[in-house]
């Protein structure tokens, strides 16, 4: 919902509420679960709902893990898309075993989906994997729902379509080429409204869908 932008209203997704704040310097704007929820706000000034940043400091490396309910502020807590999804991959080695999750980000003992274990991929390979499996997911039930992850990376190729790895093809690799393939053909071939999000790991700490294996 906008408060202050181009045009202020009520907007179903992102792409369309990002349209009228983009380079505005003094807009305000705020996600909500549900559509009551927005009318509700939009009857009332800014201020009532709208809270600035706290300072952008670190989180203490004791902070890093377990639920972002419980580790982060109020303050930080206000930063996250409440209706969001993270996804993560967890890799033993460069090439080496690798799996990808992805979790509810307020709630991550709730597992959307998990990978099997690929006998030899990458920590990127199942990063942008992930962001596939998320955005086949939801895409067409879920398109306002928010996916975030913590590779820069896999996102430019979700981005790309392509997922631009050298590892090699070989017996090991074989079924995870197959799937890289097969989420890259989904690609070219779909559209999504999802928005897609850099967790902020130095401000928020490790994301939901972390294996917790560092």
């Amino acid at each position: 919902m906008v408060w202050i932008g181009r045009k202020p209203g009520i907007y179903a997704d992102w792409a369309s509420a990002q349209s009228q704040i983009k380079g505005h310097a003094d807009a305000k704007f705020k996600s909500f679960d549900t559509l009551a929820e927005a009318e509700t706000a939009f009857r009332y000034d800014w201020s009532h709902y709208y809270k600035p940043q706290a300072p952008r400091t670190a989180v203490p490396k004791a902070s890093l893990s377990g639920n972002v309910v419980d580790r982060l502020s109020p303050e930080l807590l206000s930063e996250i898309v409440t209706n969001s999804v993270a996804v993560d991959a967890a890799c033993s080695g460069n090439p080496g075993k690798m799996e990808y999750r992805g979790v509810y980000t307020m709630s991550p003992e709730t597992e959307l989906f998990r990978s099997p274990v690929f006998p030899l991929g990458t920590n990127n390979i199942g990063e942008f994997l992930a962001l596939v499996h998320a955005l086949a997911l939801f895409s067409k039930t879920q398109p306002d729902l928010t996916i975030y992850s913590d590779s820069v990376l896999a996102m430019g190729w979700i981005k790309k379509r392509k997922c631009s790895t050298k590892l090699p093809l070989n017996s090991k690799t074989e079924k995870l080429h197959d799937l890289i393939q097969r989420g890259e053909k989904w690609l070219r071939a779909n559209t999504w409204q999802n928005p897609i999000l850099k967790w902020q790991t130095d401000r928020w700490g490790e994301i939901p869908a972390d294996f917790g294996r560092k």
